[in-house]
C-alpha cells in the first residue's frame, strides 16, 4: 500500500479536481485502489481492508460481535472524531482563513465539551473492560485512538480523571501498528 500525502493547509481536498476524481465531499481518507475505485470514509475503508482475507477481525465475526463494534464505532466517531473535527474548524483557527471560510467559535465550543464528554463516557466503558468493544481489539479502538491522537493534535487534553482510558491508551501504544506512527503519541493529560 502506498500512502500519498494531502496537504490539508493549501486545501488540495477541497480543490475541484480532487474532490471530482476522488472524493466529492473533499474529507479524508479516501483509499484508492488500482482500478481506481476510491473509497472513502474511515468504516468503509476499514471494512474493506479487513475483509481482503476473508477472516474479519477487526470489524467482527458473529452478529453480536460485528453489531457491538459498529455500536462503539459509531459512538467514538460522534463523540470524539466528529466533536473535535468541529471544535478544530470553528472553534481554532483550523485549517486558516483561506480553507476556513466559514466558522461558528459557540459551535466549536460546545463539540469540544461533547469530545471531553466522550473521553469521559470512554473512560467509564473501559473501566469494565480491557477494550472499547469488549474483549479483543477492534475497529472501536481504532476509532478512540484517532480521536486521542486528534485531540492531542489540536490541543485538547484528555482529563486526568480518565485514568482507564489513558491506561488504556498506554497500551495501545505498544501495539506495532501504533507505535510506529509518528503521529501517534500519548495525549496528555489536563
Amino acid at each position: 500500500m502506498r500512502f500519498v500525502l494531502v496537504d490539508l493547509y493549501a486545501g488540495e481536498h477541497k480543490k475541484p479536481e480532487f474532490m471530482a476524481s476522488k472524493n466529492y465531499s473533499g474529507t479524508l481518507p479516501v483509499l484508492e485502489l488500482e482500478d481506481g475505485t476510491c473509497i472513502a470514509e474511515c468504516t468503509a475503508i476499514t471494512e474493506y481492508l479487513d475483509g481482503l482475507d476473508g477472516v474479519p477481525t477487526l470489524t467482527g465475526r458473529a452478529p453480536l460481535e460485528k453489531g457491538l463494534i459498529h455500536m462503539m464505532s459509531k459512538r467514538a466517531e460522534l463523540e470524539l472524531l466528529d466533536a473535535i473535527s468541529v471544535y478544530f474548524h470553528h472553534g481554532t483557527p483550523g485549517l486558516g482563513p483561506h480553507v476556513e471560510l466559514y466558522q461558528n467559535a459557540e459551535w466549536g465550543f460546545k463539540q469540544r465539551d461533547k469530545a471531553l464528554r466522550g473521553m469521559y463516557y470512554f473512560d467509564a466503558v473501559l473501566r469494565n473492560q480491557p477494550y472499547v468493544a469488549g474483549k479483543e481489539f477492534s475497529m472501536a479502538d481504532i476509532t478512540v485512538i484517532g480521536g486521542l491522537v486528534f485531540a492531542a493534535i489540536v490541543k485538547l487534553p484528555v482529563p486526568a480523571e480518565c485514568t482507564a482510558l489513558l491506561a488504556w491508551y498506554e497500551r495501545m501504544q505498544e501495539r506495532p501498528s501504533v507505535s510506529t506512527q509518528p503521529a501517534f503519541s500519548v495525549p496528555e493529560a489536563a
